[in-house]
């Protein structure tokens, strides 16, 4: 296969012989549908990253076309992603998760690159990934699973209490990546899961949590989860002048946003944008909250002003500028 391009696998046998490559020391497998429109916006995640990886091999092969794979795999949802050194899978990465995608390529791809280091400056890379992972939110719950599928009790349990306490926290699925399920362990010197950080320090697992339910603890010390409609708000108004879109100013990730943001720099007009792709409950959030079905949205102080297709038309007839400066 030509560099810079998504292969595809439409059999096992290709598949295999994919995976065997002498060239590329890292490949990436998406497993998808052709029915899933999440599905289509990663084949274009992976397209662009095939240009930028040359020396990374990047197969898309369709689930339920070639199930042999997809069962000897463990491939129960689309789109999942598969990453192989020397035929041997090294990481998984469950969902529609762009920027996590990006990053797990970047990371792999870079290990590929360079002959093994020392052992201390790889565990130092690593403890500086946790930290970050650890403070990437308030409160980080790292689980099994997430809190939508859970894929244990005592994670299932966990989601619970913090749910019903209304306390606002991120996840991170310790399944997604075992680089970072075993370093954790070590990193805080806990050695089960789930594990509850507060302000980048460990609070402990479910056994914890439970004794500051008890106690009347846990609202004090959790930070509370914002109303869904509050943070909508808070977003809209975030900037005179706000996009919400798929991808960001540098990198598009569909067509209409890329429309979108060309015409919005050609005005010279200042702006801030959101990527719906990282945050799934302001993605379906905001489509009620504004009664616009579709993305990109444009909103001008805090007034939804609406998508590529309108942008257009005020592009057309001159009025965009004035709109954009909020004179209309």
């Amino acid at each position: 296969m030509a560099a810079g391009e998504v292969a595809v696998a439409g059999s096992a046998q290709q598949f295999q012989q994919l995976l065997q490559q002498k060239d590329r020391s890292l490949v990436v497998v998406h497993f998808w549908a052709p029915w899933a429109p999440q599905c289509a916006q990663m084949n274009e995640v992976m397209a662009a990253l095939a240009k930028e990886h040359m020396q990374v091999a990047f197969v898309k092969l369709e689930a339920e076309a070639v199930p042999e794979v997809s069962e000897k795999y463990g491939i129960s949802s689309v789109p999942t992603f598969l990453f192989f050194k020397n035929s041997q899978k090294v990481d998984r990465l469950d969902g529609a998760h762009a920027p996590e995608l990006t990053k797990k390529v970047q990371r792999h791809a870079s290990s590929s690159s360079v002959s093994a280091g020392s052992n201390d400056s790889a565990k130092e890379d690593l403890n500086v990934r946790l930290k970050k992972l650890i403070n990437a939110a308030p409160c980080m719950l790292f689980m099994k699973g997430s809190p939508k599928e859970p894929r244990c009790g005592f994670s299932k349990q966990m989601v619970e209490i913090l749910n019903k306490h209304g306390i606002s926290f991120s996840s991170f699925d310790i399944f997604s990546d075992e680089e970072v399920r075993q370093g954790l362990k070590t990193y805080s010197n806990w050695p089960t899961y789930p594990q509850l950080y507060v302000a980048g320090e460990l609070i402990g697992g479910l056994d914890i949590v439970k004794e500051l339910e008890a106690s009347g603890e846990l609202d004090t010390v959790c930070p509370k989860a914002q109303k869904l409609e509050d943070r909508l708000k808070n977003l809209i108004n975030k900037a005179p002048v706000m996009l919400f879109m798929k991808g960001s100013k540098q990198m598009a990730k569909c067509g209409f946003s890329k429309q979108i943001i060309e015409i919005i720099n050609n005005t010279g007009v200042d702006y801030e944008t959101f990527d719906i792709l990282e945050d799934e409950e302001v993605r379906q959030g905001l489509k009620t909250y504004s009664n616009w079905p579709t993305y990109p949205q444009l909103y001008v102080k805090g007034e939804l002003v609406g998508g590529l297709d309108i942008v257009k038309e005020l592009k057309e007839s001159g009025e965009l500028l004035p709109v954009l400066k909020g004179e209309n």
